[in-house]
């Protein structure tokens, strides 16, 4: 098994605020990142795909194609927009890079065979800061 991984970036802003909670609730929970004013993250998309090379090209996944589908399907959506209110695949849900992270999954995973017949989506990593970041394998 082969795992071949495309890093795309975003800029995107957010809150952690559980609306059934008090303001003073998600204030000791959230912290900071409850800010009433939002607060920013430069993001890091790692995406990974595994299979076998195909025989005719060398390739589990065209890193190109890769790309191109990770930028119309997400970074276009998630770029320089609020997470909370801007983001269609979002809405309802908590901002949590761990609940983001899950959505971008049941984006992603079904559209790979449209352009790897041999691979399969194996994970999304997503850093939030350099030092924190979700790891997602789709269970």
């Amino acid at each position: 098994m082969v795992y071949v991984s495309r890093k795309e970036h975003f800029n995107a802003a957010h809150k952690l605020y559980n609306p059934a909670w008090s303001k003073e609730k998600n204030a000791e929970v959230f912290g900071p990142c409850a800010n009433e004013n939002w607060h920013g993250h430069n993001f890091e998309l790692i995406t990974t795909v595994k299979g076998k090379p195909d025989p005719d090209t060398g390739f589990v996944v065209d890193l190109k194609k890769l790309s191109v589908l990770i930028r119309q399907e997400i970074i276009e959506r998630v770029d320089h927009k609020n997470l909370n209110v801007d983001v269609d695949f979002m809405k309802g849900k908590l901002a949590s890079t761990e609940n983001l992270v899950i959505e971008m999954w049941k984006i992603l995973e079904p559209k790979i065979a449209s352009i790897s017949k041999y691979g399969t989506l194996h994970s999304l990593k997503l850093y939030e800061t350099p030092r924190n970041y979700v790891e997602y394998f789709g269970e």
